[in-house]
């Protein structure tokens, strides 16, 4: 959170997370980010090249402003993808349960967010979106699951039609982004206090090595 002055009082403003929707095309992408921040349903596919959304939220009584990024799942807008994935906090990973090829698209996705990324820690949350259409279902649960713990993540089966679970999913993903936040201060804080230790164990050494050359030079047999 950052402080902010406006017309002579000082109000709190919430802290921005760069969040990132990644899938392949026709997933949802569009209508599971528009039902978080409008609670509103696009029931048709509209190709998305790159849109932006701000949303505000109290996630476990602290407030927070989500910046989402709702990414294209075109190949041709691929060029843009290396730029988005450095800058993004987190990452929402959608497939669709009705399209097994958007599955296997998605732990691709999760590979390129780790070339980009190399060896770092990324909250991250895996979402198969439109279970409500059950007869039209390809990948189960389990699967999901499955690949969830194997990409070391959340999952959450959602419906952006019946807005279920969508709430849940980008929660979750802000309290990943801010207890790897928690983990970064705490270990500065250590290496800080390492840091101040070694000062005064260094300042403690000298000061007796001249403690000591003073009363070797005042020593007489």
């Amino acid at each position: 959170m950052t402080l902010e002055t406006q017309n002579g009082q000082t109000r709190i403003s919430p802290r921005v997370h760069q969040v990132v929707v990644l899938g392949a095309g026709g997933v949802g992408k569009s209508a599971v980010t528009l039902q978080f921040v409008s609670h509103s349903f696009l029931d048709y596919h509209d190709p998305t090249i790159e849109d932006s959304y701000r949303q505000q939220a109290v996630i476990d009584g602290e407030a927070a402003l989500l910046d989402i990024l709702d990414t294209a799942g075109q190949v041709e807008f691929t060029a843009m993808r290396d730029q988005y994935m450095r800058c993004g906090e987190g990452f929402i990973i959608c497939y669709s349960v009705t399209d097994r090829h958007s599955f296997q698209e998605a732990i691709e996705y999760r590979k390129l967010i780790s070339r980009v990324r190399l060896n770092e820690d990324i909250p991250l949350v895996l979402v198969g979106n439109k279970f409500d259409l059950q007869s039209q279902r390809q990948v189960t649960t389990e699967e999901g699951k499955a690949l969830a713990e194997q990409l070391g993540c959340p999952f959450y089966e959602t419906s952006a039609a019946l807005r279920q679970f969508i709430d849940d999913s980008f929660y979750s993903l802000v309290r990943q982004i801010r207890r790897k936040e928690r983990y970064r201060e705490t270990a500065r804080k250590r290496s800080r206090w390492r840091r101040l230790r070694s000062i005064f164990a260094f300042i403690f050494r000298r000061k007796n090595r001249n403690n000591n050359s003073n009363n070797n030079s005042h020593y007489s047999p």
